[in-house]
């Protein structure tokens, strides 16, 4: 009988979809990134959600993130994730968390409950023990790496983080993770170098923060505020996704 992921079987077969079907996902930062990998797990046909974000949709997101719309700002991005997920398949279980993840509070999840693990999230300390956690638990993790200041999206590559280069951010996880240990990490980094964003002071978050009311953590406190478009990160999260797909079902292959 015909079903929602008939499609999707013509490629995977019937067993890859019972598998995806019962795989249980955690994806930490509902962003640019984070929105569209969710949003190609569910279609997908995967199951079981974990959604971990502290942040509110704010106007600013509409130019990138998939949950982002006008209806929408103000509202806390698990929820507006998770009224999505249920839209495309009512099914889901869809368990949210508005947290800002961190070493001091990473002892309150329990990563052996996930079959896979999505860092999307933009903190180095929180991806640092996003993946130490998940290792310890003997999950797999895929890690996003920099997506902001890109105009290139064909410059995106899978590989381990020890064998990135250009990007800033993984060079500094490079480094930290060397330290702790880890050998080996699944990434999506892009290979273009980031380029220089305009300096206009009118349009700087830093100095005229729109957040919506009572955000946990406003623009203004924030290092830096990257620029970004539609077209970036979310083919960075769709390809984060299907490398969580193939991993899931590669049993089925």
């Amino acid at each position: 009988m015909l079903n929602q992921f008939s499609r999707t079987a013509l490629l995977f077969g019937k067993e890859a979809i019972e598998r995806l079907d019962n795989s249980r996902v955690a994806i930490f930062g509902i962003g640019g990134v984070g929105g569209y990998a969710v949003e190609a797990l569910v279609r997908s046909g995967v199951k079981t959600f974990d959604l971990f974000d502290d942040d509110k949709i704010c106007l600013t997101n509409l130019n990138r993130q998939i949950i982002a719309t006008r209806k929408t700002v103000g509202k806390y991005k698990v929820d507006v994730m998770k009224e999505r997920i249920l839209e495309i398949n009512p099914t889901c279980k869809v368990n949210t968390y508005q947290t800002f993840f961190l070493p001091n509070n990473s002892s309150e999840v329990d990563f052996s409950q996930f079959d896979y693990v999505i860092d999307a999230v933009d903190t180095v300390s929180a991806k640092i023990e996003l993946v130490l956690r998940a290792k310890e638990a003997n999950v797999p993790i895929i890690s996003a790496m920099g997506a902001g200041n890109k105009i290139d999206p064909t410059k995106f590559v899978v590989t381990d983080i020890y064998e990135t280069s250009v990007c800033p951010l993984a060079k500094v996880m490079r480094h930290e993770l060397r330290k702790r240990g880890i050998e080996n990490l699944k990434v999506v980094y892009s290979t273009e170098k980031p380029i220089q964003t305009i300096q206009d002071d009118q349009n700087s978050c830093k100095t005229n923060c729109i957040c919506p009311i009572d955000t946990k953590r406003t623009c203004a406190i924030r290092r830096d505020i990257p620029g970004s478009n539609a077209f970036v990160p979310s083919v960075c999260g769709l390809i984060v996704a299907g490398e969580v797909i193939k991993d899931l079902i590669k049993v089925c292959n």
